[in-house]
């Protein structure tokens, strides 16, 4: 930053309070020629509508403080930053740090999130304008770290941020954190069986089998995007959510509002892969459509079929990765069942800030033995793929 140019930071309290036009100029300039964004999950229309559905707000400890950086009255760089009361959906998980924090006598919550809500996948946090990725990711850590000290926050965690980010956060002294995550990755297959082809004889086997079982569940399988998704989609599609978030959390993250949102602004954004047998939904996975990548998001069901989380989350996934030339399939957190299926395990990154100079050289420590260990797990892992191996005989 010069003096002849300077970059002036604000904070806002919603999304409603900036033009969706300044902010996707940030958040998916790739998308200004009328094409995808790289991924939905930053965009104006999905986080406003995580905002009006009340799904983030008062109550919800996801209240919004997204930053803004201004050169000569311009837009420049944004990010989704949120005060937050605990540590419920974000999936690289601090609550050791936090609980440590505590019985040393501090206050851990609030604290500052970069970060998509509720919302594993990997993307940009530091969205720039094209050509500003420099000065507008060093204004937004800046502005972020100093609305964290000058409120006496305990911290500040930008998650799921890309592997580049993560190295220029580090660079200017955050903590970079690795995790990881289990993505499928096509090799420009050119069908299913293809795909099947890569891999060992027995995995191929059990892959054929676990698709047979689960499209024999008395129904059929369809994928919706688009207007082809109707409101009575979402009615079945929220029993299975609230099925499975009362299951995995207690109460599901997002509210019913929110998928009348994502009707209205976002079904070209998304495929619904509906499981329907005698003309009633059954089970359902979403997934979100990015330009290069296809993001798994949610899966539920009122009954239960053998086989057929896989294939609705998985296989199908897989099918409209490969049919629309898409490179990845990112399938959430967690879930090494998700190895024998092709989703290889990689690398995600975090980075933090912590304000006690004591505390931050600890997790410092900490993170580092972790890298080494997550690294080691991912090479282990790896190594028990269901790929074909070069010398493996058919």
């Amino acid at each position: 930053m010069t003096e002849d140019n300077p970059i002036e930071i604000s904070v806002l309290g919603g999304l409603g309070e900036i033009a969706a036009e300044e902010w996707d100029a940030c958040a998916c300039p790739e998308a200004a020629d009328g094409g995808r964004p790289l991924d939905p999950f930053t965009t104006h229309r999905f986080l406003l509508a995580l905002e009006t559905s009340g799904s983030v707000g008062p109550g919800t400890g996801w209240q919004p403080r997204h930053l803004v950086a201004r050169s000569d009255g311009e837009v420049i760089a944004v990010a989704p930053l949120y005060a937050k009361s605990h540590s419920q959906g974000e999936y690289i998980f601090d609550h050791n740090w936090a609980h440590a924090w505590e019985r040393a006598g501090g206050r851990y919550y609030p604290k500052l999130q970069i970060a998509v809500p509720f919302t594993p996948a990997t993307g940009r946090r530091f969205l720039t304008r094209p050509g500003e990725e420099a000065r507008g990711t060093a204004a937004l850590i800046q502005g972020a770290v100093s609305l964290a000290s000058e409120n006496r926050l305990s911290s500040l965690h930008v998650t799921f941020c890309t592997q580049d980010e993560a190295a220029r956060g580090a660079e200017i002294g955050l903590l970079h954190r690795i995790t990881q995550q289990y993505h499928w990755a096509n090799r420009d297959y050119a069908d299913f069986e293809a795909f099947l082809a890569d891999l060992s004889s027995r995995k191929r086997k059990t892959i054929r089998r676990e698709r047979r079982v689960a499209q024999g569940f008395g129904g059929e399988i369809v994928g919706l995007t688009g207007d082809a998704l109707r409101p009575e989609h979402w009615d079945a599609f929220w029993r299975f959510y609230q099925d499975t978030g009362a299951r995995k959390w207690g109460t599901p993250y997002l509210t019913r509002g929110f998928f009348d949102a994502a009707q209205a602004t976002l079904r070209d954004d998304m495929l619904l892969v509906l499981a329907i047998r005698d003309g009633v939904p059954v089970a359902g996975a979403l997934n979100f459509i990015g330009r290069e990548t296809l993001y798994g998001r949610y899966w539920g069901a009122i009954e239960d079929h053998p086989c057929l989380h896989f294939e609705a989350c998985y296989y199908q996934a897989i099918d409209y990765a490969i049919d629309h030339g898409l490179r990845s399939v990112e399938a959430g957190a967690q879930g090494e069942h998700k190895l024998a299926r092709g989703y290889l395990p990689v690398e995600t990154h975090s980075l933090h800030w912590l304000a006690d100079s004591g505390f931050s050289n600890a997790v410092e420590e900490y993170l580092r033995a972790e890298r080494a260990a997550v690294g080691e797990d991912i090479e282990v892992l790896t190594s028990y793929g269901p790929f074909r191996k070069s010398t493996e005989e058919e």
